[in-house]
């Protein structure tokens, strides 16, 4: 799998995580889907993903988007 696709679904992942708990254990967690939001938006202008540079380390193959 592409690293695009990984940061992808990580996100999806976390923001479904983070709704999750947001609703079962506490609102706090709701502050996770946030930080991913802004997360998504900054990396939209800047090209800085900070997942994407471990995913890289970790062995995912290069993508289009974050090279």
């Amino acid at each position: 799998m592409a690293l695009d696709r990984i940061i992808l679904a990580f996100a999806g992942f976390m923001v479904l995580l983070s709704v999750g708990l947001g609703l079962s254990v506490s609102p706090y967690w709701f502050f996770l889907t946030v930080f991913v939001g802004l997360n998504l938006i900054q990396s939209a202008f800047t090209g800085f993903c900070p997942a994407a540079i471990i995913f890289k380390k970790l062995g995912a193959k290069p993508g289009t988007a974050f090279n």
